[in-house]
């Protein structure tokens, strides 16, 4: 397969994965709408008749936001450490691949030589740094929407509970 092709590929499941995780959000922020419009009903039913509060549900207020808050924070760090990783090790490759080409460079026969070995490090960084880019790019879509998912599911959930 061509760099072009696979550069292709990614950049259309970048699209697809975007798309999904922005139909997600749109469906998760409809969800807390009505979940915080049913709580707010049961919140002022509990005022009104203390005795009748449904205080299994105001509990679960908190508690849940807590518990997917968490599971977030927990999905962002996975992430940061993978990219974090990856993208050190990416410098250091990177540092002897730099490395190597100055010696080509310096131990180049004749100006023309040294310049084609300064030439070829050079075009193949902008292609380890676009590679690089679109990575990164996917790993952020992915970071996204797994930072997202227990929210989402949490929304969702409460949503159908409270609609039943």
């Amino acid at each position: 397969m061509t760099d072009i092709a696979r550069t292709g590929r990614t950049l259309n499941r970048n699209a697809r994965k975007a798309a999904h995780t922005a139909v997600s959000n749109g469906e998760m922020l409809e969800a807390a709408g009505s979940v915080i419009a049913a709580r707010l009903q049961i919140m002022a039913e509990g005022m009104v008749d203390p005795r009748k509060a449904d205080l299994t549900e105001m509990s679960l207020m908190s508690t849940e936001k807590v518990q997917a808050m968490s599971e977030s924070a927990q999905a962002v760090g996975r992430t940061l450490g993978d990219i974090g990783g990856r993208l050190n090790a990416n410098a250091l490759d990177e540092a002897g691949r730099a490395s190597r080409a100055a010696a080509a460079v310096a131990q180049a026969a004749t100006p023309v030589a040294a310049l084609q070995a300064q030439y070829a490090y050079a075009v193949g960084w902008w292609g380890r740094a676009a590679g690089q880019m679109l990575t990164l790019n996917t790993e952020l879509l992915k970071g996204q929407a797994e930072a997202l998912r227990p929210i989402h599911d949490t929304a969702v959930a409460n949503a159908r509970r409270l609609k039943s």
